[in-house]
């Protein structure tokens, strides 16, 4: 029997923080505790085992088999084939499966949520000021939650990045002050210095209060929200450097599709008086990674269009929810960013499923070959939510890894001929 034994400084896609400083212990080939603790982290390794199966019309077959088979469906579909880049995979993944989208004229898309897109897209309009989590660390002195308590999906947010000491904030927590913003059901942490109750309706008519504060403008009488929002408009200008902190994920309320940009104005009004810079929590399963790679390999985060030989933005039609107008799918990563309509749209048409768990797909497939998951089994590269990169040091061996799958799928349809 294999003694215990401990793997240091270990990457958890969990969540967007991409935490790189968990311990994970193992016995044998089964994870048995992490540290840090974290519920997220420690449901997202579970006890690392995965399915190893390669199937092709249900039945197990030969790898050999399956590539042939997937390079023959997705070839004849060329200019008509979608590309989904899921969660869980390694940034080398990603980029080899931008490689097939291009080769196949393909469209190609992401697992970025509704929410996250709306956010994408204000940011190109307007501009951001962003920063990354360590500049919130050492510089942050004001901090302004909007509508999130990071503590349920982000647990270790606040206690490595608010909590803790920082260069120009010594003493930490004590060294900042914090505002939060409830709005309907989406509240924020506890504990703050000064706390702001909006409902849905006056989230966006609030955003414009303070923003309005920030530059100077004379505000009449105002409703007492309102007024309380203001308060927190000059409570932020107080700082030296102000962080807004926002879900850019789904929430329990929906989301006003002007809430991004608001919140990006706000912030960009901010950098008047004071510094600042937004923040926009993500999920994990390195979705930041398939955007980032799309980005530097189009120029586009999301919805991009290869059918007429060159990248084009569609981000108003996104292509995993039409992929029944498609004549087949390849379908990569882990199945957590699926809606139930593009599940049922892929049903629809024949699909090759790589990634983690590919035998057991929503969807019918027509092959599926189960691989590792990126930063517990493959290494590679996956990216924080703040768009850094962080190197990938998986603590179990696995079945063959989605990067080398991937290729193996590219070189049979470089061999076929496969192009626009």
């Amino acid at each position: 029997m294999t003694s215990p034994r401990t793997v240091e400084a270990v990457t958890c896609l969990g969540c967007g923080c991409a935490c790189d400083d968990v311990s994970v212990q193992l016995s044998g080939e089964r994870i048995t505790d992490i540290s840090p603790p974290c519920p997220v982290a420690r449901a997202w390794f579970g006890d690392g085992s995965v399915s190893n199966a390669i199937m092709l019309n249900g039945k197990p077959v030969e790898f050999d088999e399956a590539i042939a088979d997937a390079a023959d469906v997705l070839a004849g579909a060329a200019g008509r084939a979608l590309v989904y880049l899921g969660p869980d995979l390694s940034t080398q993944a990603h980029r080899t499966a931008v490689a097939i989208a291009d080769l196949l004229s393909a469209r190609v898309d992401t697992a970025t949520s509704p929410p996250a897109a709306a956010g994408l897209l204000a940011a190109q309009r307007r501009g951001r000021a962003a920063a990354t989590l360590g500049e919130i660390r050492n510089r942050a002195d004001v901090i302004l939650f909007w509508g999130v308590d990071p503590q349920d999906r982000y647990p270790r947010f606040i206690s490595r990045f608010i909590d803790a000491a920082g260069t120009h904030v010594p003493t930490g927590r004590a060294g900042r002050r914090l505002v939060t913003v409830s709005v309907g059901a989406d509240r924020g942490p506890a504990g703050a210095d000064l706390e702001v109750t909006l409902t849905p309706g006056d989230e966006v008519t609030a955003i414009s209060v303070m923003r309005a504060v920030v530059l100077g403008n004379t505000l009449g009488e105002l409703p007492p929200a309102l007024e309380t929002a203001a308060k927190a408009a000059r409570l932020l200008m107080e700082g030296k450097y102000v962080v807004i902190v926002h879900e850019a994920e789904p929430a329990m309320e929906p989301v006003d599709p002007v809430r991004s940009e608001g919140l990006i104005a706000l912030t960009q009004a901010l950098n008047g008086p004071t510094r600042a810079a937004l923040i926009s929590l993500r999920a994990g399963g390195n979705r930041t990674g398939a955007e980032a790679t799309l980005t530097w390999q189009t120029g586009f985060p999301m919805a991009v269009e290869f059918s007429q030989g060159f990248p084009r933005y569609a981000p108003g039609r996104r292509a995993i929810d039409r992929a029944g107008e498609l004549a087949a799918a390849l379908v990569t990563g882990s199945f957590s960013g699926l809606s139930p309509d593009a599940v049922a749209a892929l049903a629809k048409v024949p699909s090759v499923a790589i990634g983690p768990s590919a035998s057991q797909a929503p969807f019918p497939t027509r092959v599926a070959i189960d691989t590792g998951i990126a930063g517990i089994h493959e290494g590679g590269m996956g990216y924080r939510m703040d768009e850094i990169p962080l190197p990938l040091r998986p603590p179990l061996a696995g079945p063959r890894s989605a990067a080398e799958t991937l290729q193996a799928l590219l070189s049979a349809l470089q061999t076929r001929g496969a192009s626009r």
